[in-house]
């Protein structure tokens, strides 16, 4: 079977440029000259072996990632291995006539190749020659050099250990002489025991080991003979100096301290022994805490034969019968010393940490605070630039260790919140006890922080708690707190709830049982009267009682017209409605006179709570007067059915008082009678000065008639002298009335000098009222209303021109201010000028410029009490 020609794949490389390929055929191109490499490429550019990589079968073969199994799997999966075996055979001889052409047509090349090889071998027998005699050369160095080498290793060993030696016998000669001093001055006070320097002998101590332990001087026999007596005096100078810090201590002395701190200090057991310091003081204020409550420990020491005679304590904490009063005595003392206990414990730390603070080592002046805290100094700098004042008050909130006193006081805190929650929980006797008398225990805590601070108020110097400890100390008994406060409202609920029942209406508490309220808010404020905080506390339980009460008594008030009659004498609805006003002003004026002398924000607290008791006191009997006001005020309205224009001087000079005034002095003095006697059962009761709510009712009504009867009366028109005189005989009628059945009119102030005021107005002539100073107590719309009357029937008034009744136009007035009552009467002159001009008549009454000057002088120049 014959094959096509298939050129081979190298033929499209340049001859002179190396393949990458890994084939055979690739790498025999490497063996041709660059002479003949053009020729061979134009050989092979015909040659059947060009075809092997166009052909599908053997291109496989070019590949360099061939597999042989792969390719054999395939060939017996065609279906004609013998074919595919037949080919490969073809195209192996192929290969080797090819690969034999190759070899002959570079002969003489391939024999270069091999001359080349030969000389390689001959120069790299010459280089290994050479190597063995360099060999030979280092080997006879090495000999000459080892005897001298080892002769200095030797040497140098030697001279070390001379070093080491001689080192030795100098610290041990040093130690020795320090040892030397320390037995100097010790046996120099052997006689007295004070005259012994201590921060000097602890120097010399510590110098003395730290030469032993840093040079290793053990095994010097003379040195460690003497090395057992030197530790044998630093335990006698630490008992010692423990002695003098401990008596300073106790006795807040500062040398004494200092030197105790100095001593442990040198002997480098400064920070060791304030740990120690700590912890002991710190024990003794848990200690005192866990003792303090301790109920066996205060059963046998009242008298109780530790819990199993009468007077013991129970397992629930409460004491036998008998031994209540001597078990609660206990409990309060133990807990008085408790809190001398801590008081004394804090100012002892706070003591040693001033000390730390301020002494500094004379050597090297380091701060012995330094030693024993370790500092945020980027804290401190940051509260230095925050300006703090004193010298150390920025360390309390940095990083780093917090201050003695901190600690402790945290400590003891914690002990204290926890104790004190454990036995309101398990123990009812002393839960009782510390509700009831909550206010002993928070003066108790509350003096202890002031005697803590007092005794620690130092300039430069922390003082021993913060505010944010004596926070967590008051927090600690807040338990008892909400309960003492829920007990407090609980007793005031149920006397509120006992004089006014849900389940009743239209009942009416006792004096007794209201002076029995006033009288119950008045023990809970002075038992905390003497702490602002916790007065504050109470006041708002007693607010909740008084809106409480409020409620309660508002759901008492009677309504509707039985309740607003004044006809007739008083109903039992209205006497319901006196009796709870009275005891509603009653509550009113004790607790506001209770709270005087407190700061004002107690006025603060309780102001809601007291608005609401005097707002239902008010709503109690606001509507009756309100009644008698409408009632007295139609009476009022009856002067316009007088005919003031036409009386005779007989009638005018009779002594007897107009109907409409009669009428009023009637029912004046029957709402006295009935109703305000009722209210004010004292004729001295508005000459006290204490302005209550039925006297501030009765005096505003009492100022509303005055300014409503002047008021009405400036309308009445025509005015004839005759009318006059019985109208200011009106007047002095109605003052009398009011003054002795309502409210004293001199203490009625501009109602009273308006009144006194217009009634000699309306006798002066026309021309001279621009100029009286009648008119600085009147209101400038009664002045201008009366000028109507002086003028002629043209000029019609605003309750003429808009053809109002009496009534209708008071009420306007009521709703308006002077100046817009101003502008009603300025509409009704220029109606009149209009009149007047429209005749072609030339002069105005005098009334009217009078009116017009009067008016915007009078309400340019009015207050504005009178403009509103």
């Amino acid at each position: 079977m014959a094959w096509p020609a298939m050129p081979l794949p190298r033929s499209s490389l340049p001859p002179s440029t190396p393949t990458s390929s890994s084939s055979p055929l690739q790498r025999l191109s490497t063996f041709k000259s660059s002479s003949t490499a053009t020729t061979t490429t134009t050989a092979t550019a015909t040659s059947p072996l060009d075809s092997f990589a166009s052909d599908p079968i053997f291109s496989a073969f070019l590949s360099p990632d061939f597999s042989s199994t792969t390719f054999s799997s395939a060939a017996l999966s065609s279906g004609s291995p013998a074919s595919t075996a037949e080919k490969l055979e073809n195209a192996i001889r192929l290969l080797e006539s090819q690969l034999r052409s190759e070899v002959l047509s570079r002969h003489d090349e391939l024999l270069s190749q091999l001359s080349s090889l030969q000389h390689a071998d001959h120069t790299l027998a010459t280089v290994r020659s050479a190597v063995s005699s360099l060999q030979s050369s280092l080997r006879r160095v090495r000999s000459e050099l080892s005897d001298p080498l080892k002769s200095i290793q030797t040497q140098t060993v030697q001279l070390s250990n001379l070093h080491r030696t001689t080192e030795l016998l100098q610290h041990s000669i040093r130690a020795l002489r320090l040892s030397k001093k320390l037995r100097d001055l010790i046996s120099s006070s052997a006689g007295d025991p004070d005259k012994l320097d201590l921060a000097k002998a602890a120097q010399l101590h510590c110098e003395i080991l730290t030469l032993h332990d840093e040079y290793d001087l053990r095994g010097v026999d003379v040195v460690d003979e003497e090395l057992a007596w030197v530790r044998e005096t630093g335990d006698k100078l630490r008992r010692e100096a423990m002695k003098v810090l401990s008596r300073g201590m106790e006795g807040l002395n500062q040398a004494e301290v200092g030197t105790g701190l100095q001593v442990f200090y040198n002997l480098g057991e400064l920070r060791t022994t304030v740990e120690q310091m700590i912890e002991k003081y710190k024990s003794v204020g848990l200690k005192s805490v866990s003792a303090a409550l301790d109920m066996k420990a205060i059963s046998a020491s009242a008298g109780g034969g530790g819990g199993f005679g009468p007077g013991g304590i129970r397992g629930s904490g409460t004491p036998q019968i008998g031994g209540g009063a001597k078990a609660r005595e206990a409990l309060w003392q133990r807990m008085a010393g408790c809190m001398d206990k801590l008081h004394s414990v804090l100012v002892a730390v706070w003591h040693l940490q001033r000390v730390l603070s301020k002494k500094r080592d004379p050597f090297t002046h380091v701060l012995l605070l330094d030693v024993v805290i370790q500092v945020c100094w980027i804290g401190i700098l940051r509260g230095i630039l925050r300006g703090c004042g004193c010298s150390m008050s920025f360390l309390r909130d940095q990083e780093g260790d917090a201050m003695l006193t901190d600690r402790v006081w945290e400590a003891i805190v914690k002990a204290f919140a926890n104790q004190m929650k454990s036995v309101f929980t398990a123990s009812s006797f002393v839960k009782e006890i510390f509700t009831m008398g909550y206010p002993k225990l928070f003066s108790m805590i509350e003096n202890l922080l002031e005697r803590i601070s007092r005794d620690t108020d130092v300039k430069g110097v922390l003082p021993a708690i913060s505010s944010e400890g004596k926070d967590k100390m008051i927090a600690a008994v807040e338990i008892f707190q909400t309960a003492f406060l829920a007990l407090c409202l609980g007793r005031l609920s149920d006397l509120v709830n006992s004089i006014f029942p849900v389940s009743s209406r239209g009942s009416v508490p006792s004096k007794e049982q209201i002076s029995r309220i006033i009288s119950r808010i008045q023990e809970e404020i002075e038992a905390v009267q003497l702490d602002g905080r916790l007065t504050l506390l109470v006041l708002r339980e007693i607010g909740k009682v008084l809106l409480l009460l409020a409620q309660r008594a508002e759901y008492q008030i009677s309504t509707g017209p039985e309740a607003r009659q004044v006809s007739g004498p008083a109903t039992p609805a209205q006497l319901r409605n006196f009796a709870l006003c009275q005891h509603l002003q009653e509550i009113h004026a004790r607790v506001s006179s209770m709270i005087t002398g407190l700061p004002a924000i107690a006025a603060d607290v309780l102001s809601p709570s007291l608005g609401a008791i005097y707002g239902v006191a008010c709503d109690s009997i606001t509507s009756l007067f309100q009644a008698m006001l409408d009632r007295l005020e139609s009476c009022i309205l009856q002067i316009h059915e007088q005919k003031f224009g036409t009386l005779g001087l007989d009638a005018a000079m009779d002594n007897n008082a107009s109907s409409y005034m009669e009428e009023l002095q009637k029912c004046i003095l029957h709402f006295r009678s009935d109703f305000l006697s009722r209210l004010l059962p004292s004729t001295n009761t508005t000459n006290t000065g204490a302005e209550n709510i039925c006297t501030r009712l009765v005096r505003r009504m009492a100022s509303r008639v005055l300014i409503f009867f002047i008021r009405h009366a400036s309308l009445v028109r025509p005015l004839s002298e005759s009318g006059k005189l019985r109208m200011a005989r009106d007047m002095a009628e109605l003052e009398l009335a009011v003054g002795q059945s309502l409210f004293p009119v001199e203490q009625l102030g501009a109602p009273y000098r308006a009144l006194r005021a217009f009634r000699p107005l309306i006798f002066l002539d026309t021309s001279q009222l621009a100029a009286s100073p009648l008119l600085q107590d009147l209101p400038p719309s009664i002045i201008l209303h009366h000028l109507y009357t002086r003028g002629p029937d043209e000029l019609q008034s605003p309750l003429q021109r808009n053809k109002l009744t009496p009534l209708q136009y008071s009420l306007w007035l009521d709703s308006q201010g002077e100046d817009q009552i101003w502008k009603g009467i300025k509409a009704t002159l220029d109606d009149y000028a209009s009149r007047v001009r429209a005749r072609g008549d030339k002069e105005f009454s005098p009334v009217y410029p009078l009116m017009i000057q009067l008016g915007s002088s009078l309400t340019e120049n009015a207050p504005a009490s009178q403009k509103h």
